[in-house]
């Protein structure tokens, strides 16, 4: 009985910290989780949600072209070190956490956390400084390319920190649902500067790049299962990755999701990710003189 209480909570505290950005991303607020900073430090449940949007608390930022608000960064950074990965944990779940410590623990946004003083070295929850194999995730050593086949043997527990490439695109669609929140461009300015291009340039990412195809085949499956947050995790990949079917109609699917399931604020922040993602691709695109150099 406690338990399913206990879920219960988790499960309102995410739809409301989910609602909370969704509101951000729209209005234009500055910080997504201030919800969350006003009550306890011991406020569980919160700090769940936190850990489960991951890195998606400070969506608001990318999108705005803005650095993150302090106490979004400061609850991040709370939530990885309260839900560290256990030793049997999935490559879902230790990418995950990677990618909310690798946002909080940025160079351009420490300084800023109340209690970190400008220069200091902040750890991440395993103790271990942050250095450059952070740049990468998961396994990775330093000054190394990411790892990313189930073959490669990474740093802290060897495969299971690496990231299966070769699985089939059911499973790929479902894994990457579960890591949308690393589904974000890596070549604008503000991702550049404040962190999330290391998300667009994970192991994750590099794999979703080279499976347009299973990602859009997955897409369908789940619009045709009514698995709207699945579709709109999906939809969210294939708004930033190339080689998407014309056939697949991205724009008007991302447009029937949000109808569809849009109640959910998780389905609604990931719809509204990628269709501004998509916008972004499109301006990109429309600045290209004829030989195809940006302008």
């Amino acid at each position: 009985m406690e338990r399913s209480e206990a879920s219960a909570r988790v499960a309102e505290a995410v739809h409301d910290l989910a609602s909370d950005v969704v509101s951000a991303l729209k209005g234009g607020d500055h910080s997504a989780a201030r919800g969350g900073v006003t009550g306890t430090e011991g406020d569980g449940p919160w700090l769940a949600a936190v850990r489960m949007l991951g890195p998606d608390v400070l969506l608001p930022a990318l999108v705005h072209g803005r650095p993150p608000h302090p106490q979004d960064v400061d609850a991040c950074r709370r939530a990885a070190a309260t839900f560290p990965p256990r030793a049997d944990s999935s490559p879902v779940t230790v990418w995950s956490h990677w990618a909310l410590t690798r946002m909080s623990d940025h160079p351009d946004v420490r300084p800023a956390v109340p209690g970190s003083p400008a220069g200091s070295e902040p750890e991440h929850a395993s103790g271990s400084p942050a250095g450059p194999a952070s740049e990468y995730g998961p396994g990775s050593p330093a000054g190394s390319a990411p790892e990313y086949g189930l073959d490669k043997d990474g740093g802290f527990d060897g495969a299971r920190d690496a990231w299966p490439a070769a699985v089939p695109w059911q499973q790929l669609a479902h894994q990457l649902a579960l890591l949308a929140p690393l589904a974000v461009p890596g070549d604008t300015a503000t991702a550049a500067a404040h962190g999330h291009a290391a998300l667009a340039e994970s192991a994750v990412a590099r794999v979703a790049r080279q499976r347009p195809v299973d990602l859009a085949r997955g897409f369908v499956r789940a619009v045709r299962r009514r698995d709207w947050l699945q579709a709109a995790a999906a939809g969210r990949w294939l708004a930033v990755v190339d080689g998407v079917p014309e056939t697949l109609g991205l724009d008007s699917g991302l447009d029937f999701v949000l109808l569809m399931g849009g109640a959910d604020p998780r389905v609604d922040l990931h719809v509204h990710a990628a269709q501004h993602f998509r916008t972004l691709r499109s301006a990109r695109a429309g600045r290209e003189d004829g030989t195809g150099v940006r302008a």
